[in-house]
């Protein structure tokens, strides 16, 4: 199997990540793919990525046209081996992926991964050759209670504890407001006024400990309930590097949409 190299973000692209969750067989990952291919054009600048199960990750590994489409990862297990039942180590990965998605709202909220073992997902990941995208959010009630700077501040610092200051380069942070997010009960689309506040906040936080270099070279995404709708409007931030989409990647003609949205406004 051959080493994937590390994603270094030394180079400003813009991301377009489809986050298939617990979606699609592997047979209708395959299929989905084929269909992506034979519509996406690649284009300099501009880094696509989607995101399948688990279980579809090395059959596709066998089919995408890398030049086109970057495979990632919707989670992993911080020890490199062990006796850990039904988990998938970093190690195990390389091969497979170019990034992973660590901290997802789901992983933090639905199965209760707290900061440590965030921020040793994100540590396996620069370990073993693989861009960590780390997403971090506040809740509904985080925010009315005025809580969201903190709470950005603690999972984005806390996230990247054990990353070396020359390893900051290899990390894409996703901003993914819980209370935006498609599923979630009660959610509503976030407004771009509000994701401007809090790409705000992530940057300085990030120029107060790293400084305004690292700050304003490091990828930031944004995701929750991402359509071609509203995909333009949430580009047009400053500060946003790209998307973190979950529904509309499964679907073809949206997905597709929102990557040609992505060519006409970043590129």
């Amino acid at each position: 199997m051959v080493l994937l190299g590390l994603c270094y973000n030394t180079i400003m692209r813009t991301y377009i990540v489809g986050n298939w969750k617990m979606n699609f067989t592997i047979g209708e990952s395959s299929i989905y793919l084929h269909k992506l291919l034979k519509r996406i054009k690649p284009a300099r600048g501009l880094q696509i990525v989607i995101a399948p199960s688990s279980i579809a990750l090395q059959p596709l590994s066998l089919q995408i046209d890398r030049k086109k489409l970057k495979l990632a990862a919707q989670n992993c297990n911080a020890k490199d081996y062990g006796a850990y039942t039904g988990e998938t180590s970093v190690t195990q990965l390389r091969g497979l992926v170019n990034y992973i998605i660590v901290g997802h709202s789901e992983r933090r909220h639905v199965f209760n991964e707290t900061d440590n073992m965030i921020r040793e997902k994100v540590a396996a990941c620069i370990r073993n050759n693989i861009t960590p995208i780390l997403c971090i959010g506040e809740t509904e009630s985080q925010r009315s209670f005025g809580e969201t700077k903190d709470v950005l501040r603690d999972q984005l610092i806390s996230g990247l504890a054990d990353v070396s200051r020359e390893d900051l380069d290899k990390v894409i942070i996703a901003y993914e407001p819980v209370w935006a997010i498609s599923g979630v009960k009660g959610a509503h689309p976030a407004v771009p006024d509000d994701i401007a506040e809090s790409v705000k906040i992530i940057r300085e936080h990030l120029s107060d400990t790293y400084g305004k270099e690292i700050a304003e070279k490091m990828p930031l995404l944004y995701g929750g309930s991402v359509n071609p709708s509203n995909a333009g409007a949430y580009l047009t931030i400053p500060g946003i590097d790209g998307l973190l989409i979950g529904g509309a990647s499964l679907i073809a003609d949206q997905f597709i949409d929102i990557i040609e949205l992505a060519k006409k406004i970043k590129l």
